[in-house]
């Protein structure tokens, strides 16, 4: 297996891509090469243990995080009410 390389923008980016409950791990595949599992081994590299551990919590069986467990009507991958995220944290409004 070849490995790839992220930059740090690029890392932010998938983290804030992971956060985000519309983003597919599909599109995360598609835009940077990583797998579900990738992007987990990630989050749990590059987050707090306890960040992780809300995070999974969060995803772990979300419809909305996998294409083909998804609505046909569902055409979004981000909620209108998502917050902003940047520099892996999350900004309050």
């Amino acid at each position: 297996m070849t490995e790839i390389i992220l930059s740090l923008t690029d890392i932010d980016r998938i983290i804030e891509m992971a956060w985000e409950d519309r983003t597919t791990f599909e599109a995360i595949e598609s835009q940077f090469g990583l797998k579900e599992k990738d992007v987990i081994a990630l989050m749990r590299k590059e987050m707090k243990h306890s960040s992780f551990k809300m995070w999974r919590k969060r995803t772990n069986g979300r419809v909305t995080k996998h294409e083909a467990l998804r609505s046909d009507d569902v055409t979004r991958f981000k909620c209108d009410l998502q917050r902003t995220i940047t520099h892996n944290k999350i900004s309050k409004r």
